[in-house]
Order: structure tokens, then sequence, then C-alpha cells
């Protein structure tokens, strides 16, 4: 009934009481529990998942297949 993709198996974290200041380039699934300053990409030639929990904060633009936002984003988000 539904086409329903397989999400990317979440493979790295940056976790809570993290931060990175810089851009950050990921495949597959990435968490964010932490804080990153720069923009988080994912490789554009695979599927990817990006989740941004309750106790992150991103700063910059965010780019995925999939993009899930608990926490805080001050930037843009943009499908791959």
């Amino acid at each position: 009934m539904f086409n329903k993709k397989k999400q990317p198996p979440i493979k790295s974290l940056i976790a809570d009481g993290s931060q990175i200041d810089g851009n950050f380039l990921f495949s597959d699934g990435l968490r964010v529990d932490g804080a990153v300053r720069g923009d988080v990409r994912a490789k554009p030639d695979q599927p990817s998942i990006l989740v941004i929990s309750e106790t992150a904060a991103v700063v910059g633009e965010i780019h995925a297949d999939h993009i899930i936002i608990n926490g805080s984003v001050k930037g843009r988000s943009m499908p791959t």
C-alpha cells in the first residue's frame, strides 16, 4: 500500500556534551545529541538519515535525504 524505503543505519554519533566546530560530512545515518557549529552534510551519492535529538543544537545548514529534528537548528534544512 505504501512505498516505504528502508532507512540506512545510524552509524555515527555526536554525543551529548561534545561540540564540533566546523563542517561535518557523514554517510548512512548520523545522530546528533551534542552541539555542532558548522554545516552537517550527508554524502549525496547514497541514502542518508540525520537525527537531531532533543539535547542537540546545530548552528549551520543540514543536508540529508531524511531529517528528523527534535532539538535546535539555526540554519537551513535541505533534503539532498
